[in-house]
C-alpha cells in the first residue's frame, strides 16, 4: 500500500504539468487577450478622432503603430512564443525580471535608454559583427559613468537587439490581421534587460495582469474567506446528513421520514443564489437582521474578540444557509440507501437472529460498511471547501477565491488564472489520495496494489 500512494503521489507533479499546460495554450489561443484588449481600444479611440467610424477603413490602413503594438506585447508579457512563456511561468528558463525598450531608427547603431533607478542613460550600440555592446552614455561625466558602470555591474542588466524578422513574426501574431502601415516600418528594437529564474518552480505565480499585485499575495488574502465557508460547510453537511441519514434509514416510509425527505428535496430545488437574493432582500434590507454585504463590518479590528466573533458570524448567516441549501440531499441519501441496503444485508439478519441487539447490529456492523461510499467524497470535497461559490459571493459581496477565479477568467487575467487552477488542481489531485486513504481506514480489507 505504501507503494501505491508513494506512486499515487509521484503522478501529481506530472498531471499537475499537463493540467498547466493544456490551459495556457488554449489561453494563448484564445481570442480576446489583454493585448487585443488594448488595440480595440486603441482602434476606437482612433476612429472616433476620425469622425466616429466604426473602424479604420483599409485603405487607411492600421489604427497602430508597430512600435505601439510591441510596448502592448512588452507591457502583457506576450512578445515571446507560447512555449518560450509557458517554461519561463515554470520557472525552467529565465525570464525578464525588469526590462525596457526602444527602436532605432534609420540607419541608426547607438540609442540611449535611461537605467532604471538613476537618472542616466547607457548606450546599447550595434557592432558590425552583429554583437551588441552595453556602456555608459557618452554624454555623462566620468563619475557619472563609473555610477553607471556600478549600476549594471550590481543588477546584471544586459541588452540585447530584437531584428525586424522576429518583430515582422511578432506583429502578424499579435495585430489580429492587420496590414504594417508601410514596409520600412519594422525597424529593430534594442532592450534592456535583467534575467533570472522567476516562476512555478521557485515558488512565484506571477504578476496580476488587471491588479498589478502578486497572484500569491491575492490568493492568500482570499483563501481564508472561502476557507472559513468551506470549512464550516462541510462541519454541517457531514455532522447533520450522516445522523439524519441515520434515522431516515431505521424509520423509513415513517412521518419522520416523509416530513424530512419534504424539507431536504425543497432545499436541493432552491439554487443557492435564488435563496440568496430572497434572504437579502427579505431578511437583510427589509427585515434589518443581518448585514447586506461583506465579509466582517468596517469597523471589525476595533471590536473586542467577543464582539468580533459575533460579528463574523452575524455576517456568515445568510451566506452559509446558501451554501448549505442544495448540499444535504446527496449526503443524507447516500447515507440513507446504503444503511439499508445494509440492514438488508445476510450478515446483519444473522446478527440479530443470533441475538445481537438491533442497535449494535446498526452501528457496529451495517454503518461502518455504509460510510464507505462517503469516505470516498472526504478528498473530493477540498477543492469544494477552498474553490467556494463566485455566485454566492458576488451576492454578497464577499472577496473569496471563488469570485478571484471568476473575475480573472472575465478579464483574461492570465497569472490569475494560472495560478488559481494550480492551486485547485493541486488540491483536487491530492484529495484524490486522501479519498483513497480514507476508504483504507474506514475498511480494513482495501489493500492498494
Amino acid at each position: 500500500m505504501k507503494v501505491y500512494f508513494l506512486r499515487r503521489l509521484l503522478l501529481v507533479p506530472v498531471t499537475l504539468l499537463g493540467i498547466t499546460m493544456l490551459v495556457f495554450i488554449l489561453m494563448r489561443a484564445a481570442p480576446g487577450g489583454p493585448v487585443q484588449r488594448d488595440l480595440q481600444e486603441m482602434n476606437n479611440a482612433a476612429a472616433g478622432e476620425q469622425g466616429g467610424t466604426s473602424g479604420m477603413r483599409e485603405s487607411e490602413g492600421a489604427a497602430i503603430t508597430p512600435i505601439q503594438l510591441f510596448e502592448i506585447e512588452e507591457r502583457h508579457r506576450r512578445e515571446k512564443g507560447t512555449w518560450r512563456s509557458y517554461l519561463e511561468w515554470l520557472g525552467v528558463v529565465p525570464r525578464d525580471l525588469q526590462r525596457t525598450a526602444r527602436s532605432f531608427n534609420e540607419e541608426e547603431t547607438r540609442i540611449s535608454i535611461q537605467i532604471p533607478g538613476v537618472n542616466m542613460d547607457a548606450d546599447i550600440v550595434k557592432k558590425e559583427d552583429g554583437s551588441v555592446e552595453l556602456r555608459p552614455s557618452e554624454d555623462l561625466s566620468d563619475v557619472q559613468k563609473a555610477i553607471v558602470i556600478d549600476r549594471i555591474d550590481e543588477y546584471d542588466w544586459k541588452a540585447r537587439v530584437v531584428g525586424v524578422a522576429e518583430l515582422g513574426k511578432r506583429w502578424k501574431r499579435n495585430s489580429g490581421g492587420l496590414e504594417l502601415p508601410d514596409a520600412g516600418s519594422l525597424q529593430e528594437r534594442a532592450v534592456l534587460f535583467r534575467s533570472g529564474y522567476d516562476g512555478l518552480l521557485q515558488g512565484s505565480l506571477g504578476k496580476s495582469d488587471k491588479y498589478d499585485d502578486p497572484v500569491i499575495s491575492l490568493v492568500r488574502e482570499r483563501i481564508p474567506i472561502s476557507l472559513f465557508y468551506g470549512v464550516i460547510s462541510m462541519i454541517l453537511i457531514y455532522g447533520i446528513c450522516i445522523p439524519l441519514g441515520i434515522v431516515k434509514a431505521i424509520k423509513h416510509r415513517t412521518w419522520l421520514d416523509n416530513v424530512s425527505s419534504i424539507a431536504v428535496f425543497s432545499g436541493y430545488a432552491i439554487p443557492g443564489y435564488v435563496l440568496g437574493s430572497f434572504l437579502l432582500v427579505f431578511l437583510g434590507a427589509r427585515l434589518d437582521l443581518f448585514p447586506l454585504s461583506g465579509f466582517v463590518s468596517e469597523n471589525f479590528s476595533e471590536l473586542p474578540l467577543g464582539a468580533k466573533i459575533f460579528d463574523l458570524f452575524h455576517h456568515a448567516v445568510m451566506p452559509l444557509a446558501c451554501y448549505l441549501v442544495g448540499s444535504f440531499a446527496f449526503m443524507t441519501f447516500m447515507m440513507k440507501n446504503n444503511l439499508m441496503d445494509n440492514l438488508a444485508a445476510d450478515y446483519v439478519r444473522t446478527a440479530t437472529a443470533k441475538g445481537v441487539p438491533y442497535s449494535s447490529a446498526v452501528f457496529k456492523h451495517a454503518f461502518r460498511n455504509s460510510i464507505i461510499p462517503i469516505a470516498t467524497t472526504v478528498g473530493q470535497n477540498v477543492t469544494l471547501i477552498v474553490g467556494g461559490s463566485f455566485l454566492i459571493e458576488g451576492i454578497f459581496d464577499i472577496n473569496g477565491f471563488g469570485l478571484l477565479q471568476y473575475s480573472a477568467i472575465l478579464e483574461k487575467d492570465e497569472p490569475v488564472v494560472l495560478g488559481v487552477l494550480t492551486i485547485s488542481a493541486t488540491l483536487m489531485l491530492l484529495g484524490n489520495v486522501i479519498s483513497d486513504l480514507c476508504v483504507a481506514f474506514v475498511d480494513p480489507r482495501i489493500r492498494f496494489g
